[in-house]
């Protein structure tokens, strides 16, 4: 483990649930769980509050996984994150890239679990 990494741990920042509409899923969330909306990024992504985590709703166009749900890490250097993941046994699935609001990538545990890193621009 770096010095970095373990002066400035991940933290899951959201859990990403890739659906084909941001405006019905964020109804159906608000209705079915009272989730509040914390922000919302027209079809692309909405946010919603699950009591202590976030909720990210990702539209087509910000549907970095696939289809398949997964954690977030929030986490300092992108890039170093993911070669840790890669030198521990994990897989890369998408390289480091800027999208609209910070930069990510998505990977693969060992076990083929899907996480998404992200961190500042």
């Amino acid at each position: 483990m770096s010095e970095n990494a373990k002066s400035d741990p991940a933290r899951i920042g959201n859990v990403l649930h890739p659906v084909a509409d941001v405006d019905a899923a964020v109804r159906f969330y608000s209705a079915a769980l009272g989730l509040e909306t914390k922000f919302v990024d027209g079809d692309r992504y909405a946010a919603l509050d699950a009591g202590g985590t976030t909720l990210a709703l990702a539209g087509p166009a910000e549907d970095v996984t696939g289809g398949v749900p997964a954690a977030s890490f929030k986490v300092p250097d992108v890039g170093a994150a993911v070669a840790a993941i890669v030198e521990r046994g994990g897989s890369v699935v998408r390289q480091p890239e800027r999208g609209p609001h910070e930069v990510r990538a998505v990977a693969r545990d060992p076990w083929g679990n899907t996480v998404v890193l992200y961190g500042p621009r």
